[in-house]
C-alpha cells in the first residue's frame, strides 16, 4: 500500500553511505511538516540510492508531495519502522486544507459464497 503526504520541507539531513554485501549504498533523510487538524506534525522520511539526488535541487521551505511506503522489521526483540519515499514532487498542494497522510483504498468486496447473482451488493456476508 502506497501512502502520500503533502507538506513543507523543513530539513535535509546529511547523506549516509557505506559498503554492504551488494556494494556501496547511500541514503538520506529529510523532514517535512504537514497540518493535521489544528497543529502541525513532522515526519522524517528516507530516500535510498539514486533517489537521494532528488534532494540536491530542493531547499527547506519548499512545498512537496511525497509518495512513500512504511515498513517495520524486528531485530533482537525490538521493532524499527522506516518511512521510505519512492517519489518526491515539488509544489504539491500543501496549501490545501487536507494535507495529512492519505492512502487510496479500493472498496472492499465481500463474497458470501452465493456469487454476484441476486441480492443487494451492499449486504454483509452474514
Amino acid at each position: 500500500m502506497a501512502l502520500e503526504i503533502t507538506g513543507k520541507l523543513t530539513q535535509i539531513l546529511p547523506m549516509e553511505s557505506g559498503e554492504g554485501k551488494n556494494g556501496t549504498w547511500k541514503k538520506q533523510y529529510f523532514v517535512i511538516e504537514y497540518m493535521d487538524g489544528q497543529y502541525p506534525k513532522k515526519v522524517c522520511i528516507q530516500l535510498w540510492g539514486d533517489k537521494t539526488d532528488i534532494l540536491k535541487s530542493l531547499q527547506p521551505g519548499t512545498d512537496v508531495k511525497v509518495a512513500f511506503n512504511v515498513e517495520s522489521r524486528e531485530y533482537n526483540g525490538r521493532w524499527y519502522t522506516d518511512v521510505k519515499a519512492w517519489r518526491v514532487e515539488v509544489g504539491g498542494s500543501a496549501s490545501s486544507s487536507s494535507s495529512a497522510p492519505s492512502a487510496a483504498f479500493a472498496e472492499p468486496s465481500y463474497d458470501n459464497g452465493a456469487g454476484s447473482s441476486g441480492g443487494n451488493d451492499n449486504d454483509l456476508p452474514f
